[in-house]
């Protein structure tokens, strides 16, 4: 058996798987497992955290889809969109194109809201109802041939997230803290990568060609239960078992419920006494269990508290119930014994040395009862030959599996390799460009600074130039307030002695009229009209002496 699950996995991820979606709708892929859309009834740990589960009453709901669908359109668009809005059921089934030229007039606030309703959804806080409008939009999402991995790369981020979420039931790609690129969502959705985020494999995970691998749509050999299709976050625990052939991994509860783990030969003692096995629905080989359950114990049990120590006890208890051999009714009897002990108060570092200690003992017994069964009879010959041959087959199985695994780590070593040396690469193209662009701008800013020196000089000579024009102004206007106050005299002087000679022909005019009225009228008037012409007279000239 493979040692215990590896740490690594970040147990506070939470996550929806979509088998149990998947296997509700009638558009499930005839190649994905038919044994997935049962339930354990024990429930397995991803059973547990993983949403939607579908009930009896859901299913014959769901069989009558045509009449379904139309009651589940009107109560997914219960929220209508505007003409330049769009809904989540129109995510699900307009074209990728047209969507996403909406959606990237839409404001982020919008985006958000639409991932916030598929969130809960996912959650389940909106009953049966939401539930069931969770799983009509998935159906149109798989029912969909036009989503391809071509077609997606002209979605919006928000809508290819909303796409993954809906078709993977996983609401944690819409988280805000988890970026993943465009790229990686696109292969999510199409079954290229491992939808369980804490894994993101490239599938089929290590070039992996079994018929599950190669058949069963989006599973991952390396974090998936071969049986029920779905992953958690449980390490150092018996609840995953590791099939030591072909590294696949199982739920202990699926592989219970699917009588995958019961009783068979015994491959150690060789007393012919039945023991508890493991079959691997992978490659269908089988493993013996109490030794895995020792290692468990061993590497993990100190680490336990005692909630964790009594559930790994329970699952022992299950494992060993159905036990046909000694040591397997005793550890089965022995963990019913320590649960109701620890129920009890017992500390857990007691318990845990008691069940140490209690599987080394049965370890040793187990030896010295194959060893009192060789040292009383005779081995025939044919049978140490089948032993020997089977000492050597397991050695030789052991060798491939450990080449096996020596190949993977090879593998991922030469890839990581790459993957350091093309990000290396890249890295390198960066830089230069990098380098490159601070040259351009270096030089932008020289130009930038010549410019403006230039800029600055021509500022100066114009601001010099304005100068001597304003100097010059100021010159001429001071010889133009000369000329104008001595043309002003001129004027004056020339006006005023045209008016004096206007005044003296006027006044000689005058004169000589009176003279002549002075003749005419002399003979013809008396006396009082010389008096009239005398005081005429005299007031010609006072007119001009005042002129």
């Amino acid at each position: 058996m493979l040692p215990p699950r590896p740490n690594g996995l970040p147990p506070s991820l939470f996550l929806a798987s979509s088998s149990d979606a998947r296997a509700s709708t009638d558009n499930q892929d005839p190649r994905m497992n038919s044994d997935q859309h049962r339930e354990s009834p024990a429930e397995s740990a991803s059973s547990r955290d993983t949403w939607p589960v579908i009930d009896a009453a859901t299913q014959v709901k769901l069989e009558n889809q045509k009449a379904e669908d139309g009651y589940y359109e009107h109560s997914v668009i219960h929220r209508p969109a505007s003409a330049n809005k769009v809904s989540l059921l129109d995510i699900a089934r307009e074209q990728v194109d047209i969507i996403s030229e909406k959606m990237y007039l839409l404001p982020n606030e919008y985006l958000e809201e639409l991932k916030g309703r598929v969130r809960g959804m996912l959650e389940g806080n909106g009953g049966p109802q939401q539930r069931d409008e969770f799983l009509f939009l998935q159906r149109l999402v798989q029912s969909r041939s036009d989503l391809t991995a071509k077609s997606l790369i002209k979605a919006h981020k928000v809508q290819l997230e909303i796409l993954v979420a809906i078709n993977s039931g996983i609401q944690f790609f819409l988280h805000q803290s988890m970026n993943l690129s465009q790229s990686v969502l696109i292969e999510v959705f199409v079954y290229k990568r491992c939808r369980n985020i804490a894994c993101q494999s490239q599938l089929p995970a290590e070039d992996c060609h079994c018929e599950i691998c190669t058949n069963r749509k989006g599973f991952c050999s390396l974090c998936m239960c071969v049986i029920c299709n779905k992953f958690d976050f449980e390490v150092n625990t018996c609840r995953w078992i590791g099939c030591d052939s072909c590294a696949h991994w199982t739920h202990t509860d699926c592989a219970i419920r699917d009588k995958e783990i019961g009783p068979g030969p015994s491959t150690v003692n060789g007393l012919g006494s039945a023991e508890m096995q493991f079959r691997c629905r992978a490659c269908n080989r089988t493993s013996e269990l109490f030794g895995w359950v020792k290692d468990v114990f061993q590497q993990c049990a100190p680490t336990w508290n005692g909630e964790s120590l009594i559930r790994e006890l329970t699952i022992v208890s299950k494992i060993f119930r159905m036990s046909e051999n000694t040591r397997g009714r005793q550890l089965f009897w022995k963990s019913e014994e320590l649960i109701e002990k620890l129920k009890g108060g017992v500390a857990e570092t007691t318990a845990c040395r008691i069940i140490l200690t209690f599987l080394q003992e049965l370890e040793i017994d187990s030896s010295k009862s194959y060893e009192a069964g060789n040292n009383g009879r005779m081995i025939p010959p044919q049978e140490a030959c089948n032993r020997i041959a089977a000492v050597v087959q397991e050695a030789m199985q052991t060798m491939d599996i450990v080449a096996d695994e020596k190949m993977r780590m090879l593998k991922r070593a030469r890839q990581a390799l790459e993957t350091c040396d093309h990000e290396l690469e890249e890295k390198v193209k960066e830089v230069a460009e990098l380098k490159l662009e601070r040259q351009r701008k270096r030089l932008q800013i020289d130009e930038l600074e010549g410019i403006a020196r230039l800029k600055e000089a021509e500022a100066d000579m114009f601001q010099l130039k304005a100068d001597e024009a304003r100097r010059e102004a100021d010159r001429l206007q001071r010889i133009a307030l000369a000329k104008s106050g001595k043309s002003e005299e001129d004027y004056a002087s020339s006006y005023l002695k045209q008016r004096l000679s206007e005044a003296e022909a006027e006044k000689q005019f005058l004169f000589e009229k009176i003279k002549l009225q002075d003749q005419s009228s002399r003979s013809s008037q008396g006396n009082d009209i010389g008096d009239t012409s005398q005081e005429l007279y005299c007031k010609i000239q006072e007119i001009l002496k005042s002129v």
